[in-house]
C-alpha cells in the first residue's frame, strides 16, 4: 500500500485548498452579487500581480457564462481554481473551507512548503502564487489573515515558531508548524 498518496493531497487539492477564499467568494457573487465590491477589491490586486486571465475568466463567471470553454488557454493553476468555482456553482457541497481548519493544514502545509523552497530557488511562478495566496488571505478572517502576513517572513527563512506563530489560535499555529516541519523534511534531502 502506497502511503505517500495518503499522506500528501493532490497538486489540485493544494491549489483549491490555497485558494479556498477566492473560490467561495467567486461562488457566493455568482450566486448573489451583495460582496461584489469585496470580489472587485480581490480582482483588482490579482490582476495588478500578473493574474489577468484568471480575473478575466471570473469576471466573465460573475456575468453569468457557466460554459466549459472558460478554462480553455489557462495555465494549470488557473484552470484549477476555476473548475473549482464552476463545480462549487453547480453543487455547493464540493467548495473547499475558507478558514481553512486544522483538517485542512495537512492539506495545505505541503504545497506552502514546497512553494516557500521553489520561490527561494529563484522560480519566478512559485513567488507569484506565494504572493497573491497571501494577499487572498489576508481578505480572511483570523489565522489564515495572519497566515498571510506572516509568508514574506517565511520565504525570507524565519523559522522561529513563537515569532511567525504570535497572536494565532490553536489552527494557525499547528498550520504554521506543519509548514516548519515540511521545510525541515525538504531542505534536509
Amino acid at each position: 500500500m502506497d502511503l505517500s498518496s495518503k499522506q500528501q493531497p493532490s497538486a489540485q487539492q493544494q491549489i483549491i485548498q490555497m485558494h479556498a477564499s477566492l473560490i467561495v467568494l467567486v461562488v457566493q457573487v455568482a450566486q448573489n452579487p451583495i460582496n461584489k465590491q469585496q470580489l472587485n477589491d480581490v480582482l483588482k490586486v490579482s490582476s495588478d500581480n500578473g493574474w489577468t486571465n484568471l480575473v478575466r475568466v471570473i469576471n466573465k463567471i460573475t456575468a453569468g457564462d457557466r460554459s466549459a470553454s472558460l478554462q480553455q488557454n489557462l495555465d494549470e493553476e488557473d484552470s484549477v481554481i476555476i473548475g473549482a468555482i464552476l463545480n462549487g456553482i453547480q453543487n455547493p457541497t464540493t467548495l473547499p473551507d475558507p478558514n481553512g481548519q486544522s483538517g485542512d493544514s495537512a492539506m495545505a502545509a505541503p504545497g506552502i512548503a514546497h512553494m516557500l523552497i521553489q520561490a527561494n530557488s529563484g522560480n519566478p511562478q512559485a513567488l507569484t502564487m506565494l504572493s497573491t495566496m497571501a494577499e487572498q488571505m489576508s481578505v480572511a478572517a483570523g489565522d489564515m489573515r495572519q497566515l498571510g502576513g506572516i509568508m514574506k517572513k517565511l520565504l525570507d527563512g524565519e523559522r522561529d515558531p513563537d515569532v511567525l506563530c504570535k497572536g494565532m489560535g490553536a489552527s494557525g499555529i499547528s498550520l504554521v508548524q506543519s509548514i516548519l516541519d515540511e521545510l525541515a523534511t525538504l531542505q534536509a534531502h
